[in-house]
């Protein structure tokens, strides 16, 4: 078999996503089955000004519904972005995480190889992207087109529109308070 330059890249697409899927779907389990996060008894007894910055963010992401939130969707990241028909869902889904996760890095650990290693994610997702950039456009194309009201409306119905948004917000505050009050 001859290898051209298409097929090494295809061959660098195909590495990248097993890495990208192996790297959310090894974290994912993390988080999912307790390896992930918390601190041991003895950082609990130390006074809240002794434990560093990356010691308590572990602490604080080992709640629930938090950890298993981040977990799961790292598990349903890594699985679509195994599989060709769900590829760019996964990748698209995949970006926030990596970029949030890189922003607490950042953030809270202060640890450069993280950085680096989560904005090489970072990259391979772009290039992932990049490479599939026809279908993308097609499938941004096919989204936005199109899209209009079913009816026309009257202006008197559309400057009536804003103070029906802010009705439907207040709704839920109303349903709260009912709830509350009966219950």
């Amino acid at each position: 078999m001859k290898l051209d330059k298409n097929k090494i890249f295809d061959i660098l697409i195909l590495s990248s996503r097993v890495l990208l899927s192996w790297t959310l779907l090894y974290y994912g389990y993390g988080k999912i089955s307790g390896i992930q996060f918390g601190i041991s008894q003895k950082e609990m007894l130390l006074p809240l000004k002794d434990v560093g910055l990356f010691r308590l963010s572990w602490f604080l992401f080992d709640h629930q519904p938090f950890k298993f939130f981040i977990g799961i969707s790292q598990i349903i990241s890594g699985l679509l972005i195994l599989y060709n028909r769900t590829l760019i869902i996964g990748i698209f889904i995949s970006i926030p995480i990596f970029l949030n996760i890189l922003i607490i890095d950042i953030t809270f650990i202060q640890q450069s190889g993280f950085v680096w290693r989560l904005s090489w994610y970072l990259f391979l997702n772009t290039l992932v992207l990049w490479y599939y950039r026809e279908r993308i456009f097609l499938m941004l194309k096919n989204i936005t087109n199109g899209i209009t009201l079913k009816y026309k409306y009257p202006i008197w119905v559309l400057l009536f529109i804003p103070i029906l948004s802010f009705g439907l917000d207040f709704f839920i505050f109303l349903v709260k308070y009912i709830v509350e009050k009966l219950f």
